[in-house]
């Protein structure tokens, strides 16, 4: 301890110029504290829960974000109840996917990286900047992903100051930590093919929020048919996805009984049209 931990007083290192990340700041002045590094040898190919699938869409008002809520361990189903889907700030959510402890690690350190930079700035990031600053935290991963420990997260939020005016804008990021922006929806995790492949025929701009709601429902309904890893609806245990909407207004979790009751609407349109609905024409 130093003389100023005793007194009280904040040490000199905060006081020192330099730039507005906080996980910079945590690497040069706490080294000591974990930081991405290759795993030993002798922990290799170690079995650790993983997220499966999430999806995103872009509606009339915003952007909405939903995930399964299932973690697997190899075979093993290793928890039922995830949540996969996170706000990372007012106006940003980040949906994991990969492996589960790394994932949710990476989220905690990006909401304090982004709350830092806006007491620091005095403004928030940019959501282009928010997507570019993930990235980084990724490709700082890549040692542990080369490992089969990959996080790969999905980034949505509102933007009220991009081109074209305010919009939702989605984000997928690969293991080595590239950035790609996606129009309209976007899937990721074991079911993702699956989930993309009915949104592509689900997929309206102009949906409302109980309409994109749906179409994320059926997707997640999907991906859960073809895909052991993804978990569907779990009437019996009360299990149902996470949804989540960004607006203007900020963002928003559905409540459990809404999402209940969307998710009961899906299974029960099942009952007569297994495969799901048609496209509109």
């Amino acid at each position: 301890m130093t003389a100023s931990d005793h007194e009280g007083r904040l040490g000199e290192e905060f006081f020192t110029p330099g730039t507005s990340s906080f996980t910079e700041f945590l690497a040069a002045h706490r080294p000591d504290l974990p930081a991405p590094r290759a795993l030993p040898d002798d922990v290799r190919g170690v079995r650790a829960p993983h997220g499966t699938t999430v999806l995103a869409l872009t509606y009339r008002d915003g952007v909405l974000v939903a995930g399964d809520r299932r973690a697997t361990m190899g075979h093993l189903i290793a928890q039922r109840d995830l949540e996969k889907v996170l706000p990372a700030d007012d106006h940003t959510a980040i949906a994991i996917a990969g492996s589960v402890g790394i994932a949710l690690d990476m989220v905690r350190l990006y909401q304090v990286e982004l709350a830092h930079f806006e007491k620091i700035e005095g403004i928030p990031m940019t959501l282009a900047a928010k997507a570019t600053r993930l990235a980084t935290m990724i490709r700082q991963n890549l040692a542990q992903a080369m490992q089969g420990l990959a996080v790969v997260p999905l980034l949505a939020g509102y933007d009220s100051a991009g081109p074209g005016g305010g919009r939702g804008r989605i984000f997928s990021f690969d293991a080595a930590g590239g950035r790609y922006e996606k129009d309209g929806y976007h899937a990721e995790g074991s079911g993702s093919p699956y989930a993309r492949g009915a949104l592509k025929k689900l997929y309206r701009p102009e949906m409302t929020r109980e309409e994109a709601a749906l179409a994320a429902l059926e997707a997640l309904y999907d991906a859960a048919d073809d895909d052991s890893a993804t978990g569907g609806p779990d009437l019996a245990r009360r299990i149902f996805p996470v949804v989540s909407v960004i607006t203007e207004d900020g963002y928003e979790r559905l409540a459990e009984a809404e999402t209940r009751r969307l998710s009961v609407a899906v299974v029960e349109r099942r009952q007569s049209r297994p495969d799901g609905p048609n496209a509109p024409v």
